[in-house]
């Protein structure tokens, strides 16, 4: 099980970005997969989830409403739209997943497997 997580970088408060995360060795359709951040100092927090069953969604609530968490089964991607953006968004952006088909677990020590991240930054 790996992931590739990409398209993190600058972006101004009230910017938006698009996050992505390549998975390999599983399929996405089938596991649920969350994107998870986490700031140099503090511990690493859920951010959003996507089931592989039955693709039910579930957000943090500092993000609802801002963030948007999506699939590409064929591409075997998940991606993170991130609208409004704020400073305290600012993290590494990580995938991963426990390999089970529902979000049920959330906390990042539950998580079996990780990506390497990708940074974003918010700043004027």
């Amino acid at each position: 099980v790996q992931f590739v997580e990409s398209g993190g970088g600058l972006v101004q408060p009230g910017g938006s970005l698009t996050l992505s995360c390549v998975a390999s060795g599983f399929n996405v359709d089938y596991y649920a997969v969350g994107w998870f951040r986490q700031v140099p100092g503090k511990e690493r927090e859920g951010v959003a989830c996507m089931s592989g069953s039955d693709t039910s969604i579930w957000y943090e609530d500092s993000v609802k409403g801002r963030f948007t968490i999506s699939r590409d089964d064929a591409k075997n991607t998940l991606t993170l739209q991130m609208n409004s953006l704020k400073p305290e968004d600012a993290a590494v952006y990580y995938c991963a997943t426990d390999l089970r088909r529902l979000c049920q677990r959330k906390r990042p020590e539950q998580m079996g497997y990780w990506g390497k991240g990708t940074l974003v930054t918010i700043s004027e």
